[in-house]
């Protein structure tokens, strides 16, 4: 049952757009191509095995993982609309 201005699907239509934006940003910041051997970041050599297992990487793993904390800081919400907005 709707409540307000919401749609009867709204909340699930909500929750589904949130979990395909953050499918299409993790698909496009995939790594492609040949991986680096030495890391673009600070220059150390990047292992053979990570390499191996992560194709196209560019970043050591020191580096890779402050580049992610970095990007987890970033606000990471559904920008069409609020829950606040559809109560309204």
């Amino acid at each position: 049952m709707a409540s307000g201005w919401a749609s009867d699907g709204a909340v699930q239509e909500q929750i589904e757009s949130t979990v395909n934006d953050e499918i299409a940003r993790v698909r496009g910041s995939m790594n492609k191509g040949e991986s680096a051997e030495y890391c673009d970041e600070c220059g150390e050599p990047i292992p053979q095995a990570r390499r191996e297992a992560v194709p196209g990487v560019r970043f050591c793993l020191a580096c890779q993982q402050a580049h992610d904390k970095e990007l987890k800081g970033s606000a990471l919400y559904n920008r069409r609309g609020s829950k606040d907005s559809q109560l309204r």
